[in-house]
């Protein structure tokens, strides 16, 4: 259930571009042709997939406070975390430098396409907010951080290929002369932002029945300190 729970609000309720807007240099500049969104859509799964779960490596056994314990009682006391930036930028650099050499070598036409932003992911905001977002966050396990990494760039995906193919209709229909380009993509970029946000009610249930057990709790505490003051009130009366 954890793990599902994760997935939807990775994808829907937590969205890298419609929540956080992050990765909005890629998604605005490379979201023309639903072709291109595509190919930079499944890169940045990919690499969301590998880096994750390896900075929560990182992050459990090398850069956390007292994380070297494995080592020996006496490095328990090092904190390394003032690396993490450094640390999970190397990583991603890596696994970038690598998915660009396997889409030059299998798909040199979508290597053409995509141009400078392939190499440029590894600079991307979605990226570095998905590694950071999950130590922020604390995941506990590395199957959940796999988890949190697959369905970010699920979502990254999702958002960048629904605003190509409405670029791509749009082109031919009677947009105003100053909305053209960049001024239409970001309204529609902000109505479906708000149409993500009405998916925030779909995992609260939990949330609302423990609140209610706590509003339940307090009234019957309050219940019991009312009857206390008046067993006392009458208690004084009666003396």
């Amino acid at each position: 259930m954890e793990h599902i729970e994760l997935f939807f609000k990775s994808i829907f309720i937590d969205n890298m571009i419609f929540a956080t807007f992050l990765g909005m240099c890629s998604y605005l500049a490379v979201s023309k042709k639903v072709a291109t969104a595509v190919g930079l859509g499944a890169a940045v799964i990919f690499v969301l997939a590998i880096t994750v779960p390896l900075n929560w490596l990182l992050d459990v056994y090398l850069l956390k406070d007292g994380a070297l314990t494995w080592l020996g009682p006496e490095y328990a006391q090092y904190d390394l975390s003032f690396l993490s930036f450094i640390m999970f930028i190397a990583t991603i650099a890596t696994m970038v430098q690598l998915v660009e050499i396997v889409v030059e070598k299998f798909a040199p036409a979508l290597y053409n396409s995509l141009g400078i932003f392939l190499p440029l992911i590894a600079v991307n905001c979605a990226i570095l907010g998905g590694s950071l977002f999950m130590q922020s966050r604390e995941i506990q396990t590395l199957g959940l951080a796999f988890n949190y990494g697959v369905s970010s760039g699920i979502g990254w995906f999702l958002a960048i290929l629904a605003i190509a193919a409405i670029r791509e209709k749009i082109r031919y229909s009677n947009v105003p002369g100053p909305l053209r380009g960049l001024g239409i993509t970001f309204i529609i970029t902000g109505l479906m932002a708000i149409g993500f946000m009405s998916f925030g009610g779909m995992l609260t249930g939990g949330d609302e029945e423990e609140a209610t057990e706590k509003t339940a709790v307090i009234e019957q505490i309050e219940i019991k300190n009312d009857a206390i003051e008046i067993a006392k009130n009458e208690t004084e009366i009666t003396e």
